[in-house]
């Protein structure tokens, strides 16, 4: 039997659904699923977890052996060296696998997308100052170089949040959402205010729509600032 098959028996015994598991270990029903026919391994750190729930021990789910309970102080302890010998071999893109990634990877892993993301905007708006005024490079080579940078930073952020499965929110989560998307509509509302009237005062409408640029990175600054905030708050 493999582990697959061993888990999905070792569910059913319990009689537990793929949900009631998800919700357990903080992870996605999806990836249950993947767990139970094979299509995905579980996380070394779920191995504990996973043992805890179902009532048996490491060595018994990943190499089939019983740990004997009886006058053995270290029954409920493991060879981690043996057992990840019997366990996986990890995929390349495994870093990537948002379905094994429990609930607070998955936003530290946004965190980091976004602010990258708004660091790559920053560089693409100074070199484009910078190339343009100061170096006198050609505007049409300074122009692409800008576009392909902000590009770039919005397909990272875009592949980065439609590869993320959907959790249930939690009440506080809601209320969060909700807080920053009235602070980004803030945001925004000021931000066409100021495009129109930098617009009309200097007549550079070629330029000045770089301020939805800038809109649109505060409205990141704003969403990653709330996912520090939560980190601190669960680290406390």
């Amino acid at each position: 039997m493999n582990l697959g098959e061993k888990l999905f028996e070792l569910r059913k015994a319990k009689n537990l659904t793929q949900d009631d598991v998800a919700e357990k270990l903080n992870v996605t029903r999806q990836t249950i699923s993947k767990w139970e026919t094979n299509q995905s391994t579980p996380e070394f750190d779920k191995i504990v977890p996973l043992c805890e729930l179902y009532g048996i021990s490491p060595n018994e789910l990943l190499i089939g052996e019983k740990t004997e309970t009886e006058n053995n102080e270290q029954s409920d302890k493991f060879n981690y060296d043996e057992v990840k010998g019997h366990l996986f071999s990890r995929g390349k893109d495994d870093k990537n696998n948002y379905e094994n990634m429990t609930k607070n990877q998955i936003k530290q892993k946004s965190a980091e997308v976004v602010s990258s993301s708004i660091l790559i905007f920053f560089f693409a708006i100074a070199f484009s100052g910078i190339g343009t005024t100061v170096m006198m490079w050609n505007p049409v080579i300074v122009g692409c170089t800008f576009l392909v940078l902000i590009g770039w930073g919005v397909t990272r952020i875009v592949k980065h949040y439609m590869s993320v499965p959907k959790f249930e929110k939690t009440k506080k989560e809601k209320k969060q959402d909700k807080v920053i998307r009235q602070i980004n509509e803030i945001i925004g509302g000021i931000g066409v205010a100021v495009y129109f009237i930098v617009s009309f005062l200097t007549m550079a409408w070629h330029i000045t729509w770089v301020i939805f640029i800038i809109i649109g990175m505060l409205n990141g600054i704003v969403k990653l600032i709330f996912m520090l905030k939560e980190d601190d708050e669960n680290e406390e």
